[in-house]
């Protein structure tokens, strides 16, 4: 395989955003008084979008679109104010992006996370890094595991979906790689445990970020 560009998810891949998340949904749940979630609860509610994550932390019969949308802009406002409290990137991620760069490879991410947030993700935590396109989830596109997003990443990138290598933490992830035509790789420093990323279509997973410079240095003697 001959790798010219790599996308990324952003959440559980690149950075580990998970407790800011918990702690800001479950402030909203007790404001609320509905029943708060572990850390553990969150690493299977999160991943499908930000709306839906408020959707899947309410309890049975209470997710009504009247409660959601509630909910949800507080969610929205309180994490914009919180999000950079305990998030960093995941250990050896520096060194990665460093390699990828080195071997002048495209960067990309792709997030179901809103948009604004995506990209001050990025531009706050990563922008030591060129990302040559950034995009979480807007009206335009449909959330992974539709394709579309990540098709458009690649025609923003001019790069055939093939020669693609597509790294996320997720189902989501590996199914939206898979129907994107991309390499789909899993990774396990993540949320999800390594049997949902196989069953969903990983051709690849890897258990540290320097198992994938080995990858792209395989591809550039190809």
């Amino acid at each position: 395989m001959t790798i010219k560009a790599v996308i990324f998810d952003l959440d559980g891949t690149l950075l580990n955003t998970l407790e800011d998340i918990v702690n800001s949904l479950n402030t909203i749940l007790a404001r609320h008084n509905y029943p708060q979630h572990s850390v553990d609860d969150y690493r299977f509610l999160v991943g499908y979008g930000m709306r839906e994550l408020v959707r899947k932390a309410l309890p049975d019969g209470e997710a009504t679109d009247e409660s959601i949308d509630r909910l949800f802009p507080e969610f929205m406002e309180h994490y914009g104010k919180n999000w950079n409290i305990l998030t960093h990137p995941y250990e050896g991620i520096d060194t990665l992006l460093d390699a990828i760069t080195a071997h002048g490879i495209k960067l990309a991410i792709l997030s179901n996370k809103a948009d604004p947030f995506t990209k001050v993700c990025a531009e706050v935590l990563l922008n030591t890094w060129h990302f040559d396109v950034v995009m979480g989830h807007h009206s335009a596109i449909a959330h992974k595991p539709a394709p579309e997003g990540a098709l458009l990443v690649a025609q923003m990138l001019g790069v055939e979906p093939a020669e693609i290598l597509y790294v996320g933490d997720s189902g989501v992830d590996m199914l939206t790689a898979t129907r994107a035509g991309m390499f789909p790789l899993g990774v396990l420093w993540g949320f999800r445990p390594e049997s949902e990323l196989l069953e969903y279509g990983a051709k690849m997973v890897v258990q540290k970020p320097e198992e994938i410079i080995a990858l792209l240095t395989s591809s550039s003697t190809n």
